[in-house]
């Protein structure tokens, strides 16, 4: 039965996820927004056929996609979107919400305090079919927050849900990131990653821009200010020799290897190979440009699109 939430989906030839996430969805929300970057596949066709589904409301809007990346699509989103519920679901056209948590919702939402702005659930990540139960699990994310209380910051990477007042609450269950696409899209996401986490080390180590230094005073989840305050120290370490120590620890330390084959795979690409990348770009770009501040922003610039 639908409750007072709105869903905002960024989209970009995401036929292969579209209508899971919205039969998915439609279950729980009164009104979903399909805010998408003029997609080449049926993404669109498919949306608009599922308006009406559960009763809900399915809204496609077109934007070109911006230089800010997903936080400037969400942003512009919420600015631009007839919401008219009282909360609104960030959600990826690759995930969906569990029945148990469809359930929480809907049990808990409509009597939450009016102190609570913004509910953190957990993320599953299913990859080739599996739940990785290990490793990096459970990621907590706020991604429901009371519509006008929140808004996306704007990040090279990990871009997150900061609210703007107000407290935020855990609930119990989770929601998933389950990805249809095959092991060849999934190396070619990261490589497309690769550039601006490299970017974002740098930024670190370098202080660029000063903007990475701190989160202070940012209402995020408490699990990403951790994470932001190990990537600092992550981002002070040899390079290559913290991405191996990074696998190391996820694979071993944190039980991914009990996971099979899947979560050997997951761990090495996601853990090992991608932040091998990442120091192999961040190694390529000092040995152009040295520790020079202004150069790598103009190499970044002019080479990547990528701007600080």
């Amino acid at each position: 039965m639908p409750i007072d939430i709105s869903v905002i989906i960024l989209t970009g030839n995401e036929e292969l996820h579209i209508e899971r996430c919205l039969r998915n969805v439609t279950q729980v929300a009164k009104e979903v927004f399909v805010v998408d970057c003029f997609s080449k596949d049926k993404t669109v066709e498919i949306a608009n056929s599922l308006n009406g589904l559960n009763g809900s409301k399915v809204t496609v809007m077109q934007h070109e996609w911006p230089a800010t990346k997903y936080a400037g699509q969400f942003n512009w989103a919420l600015e631009n979107a007839d919401i008219k519920t009282e909360w609104v679901l960030r959600l990826d056209a690759d995930e969906y919400l569990l029945p148990e948590t469809i359930k929480e919702l809907q049990e808990k939402l409509p009597s939450i305090s009016d102190d609570i702005t913004g509910i953190v659930l957990k993320r599953r990540h299913i990859f080739m079919g599996k739940w990785m139960k290990r490793g990096i699990y459970p990621v907590k994310l706020l991604r429901f927050f009371r519509f006008g209380k929140a808004i996306c910051e704007q990040r090279l990477m990990d871009e997150h849900i900061q609210l703007l007042e107000g407290e935020s609450v855990e609930f119990d269950n989770d929601f998933c990131d389950h990805n249809l696409n095959n092991l060849s899209w999934f190396c070619h996401k990261h490589v497309d990653y690769a550039v601006r986490e490299a970017a974002d080390l740098l930024d670190i180590e370098l202080d660029l821009t000063g903007a990475a230094v701190t989160d202070e005073g940012k209402n995020i989840t408490s699990q990403a200010a951790a994470k932001r305050m190990k990537k600092h120290k992550y981002a002070k370490q040899p390079l290559f020799w913290r991405s191996f120590a990074y696998f190391c620890y996820r694979y071993f330390l944190k039980g991914a290897c009990l996971d099979g084959k899947e979560g050997f795979i997951w761990t090495f690409i996601q853990g090992w190979w991608y932040r091998t990348l990442v120091d192999a770009k961040v190694y390529e770009i000092k040995k152009i440009c040295g520790n020079d501040k202004e150069k790598i922003k103009k190499h970044l610039k002019d080479n990547y699109n990528v701007a600080l």
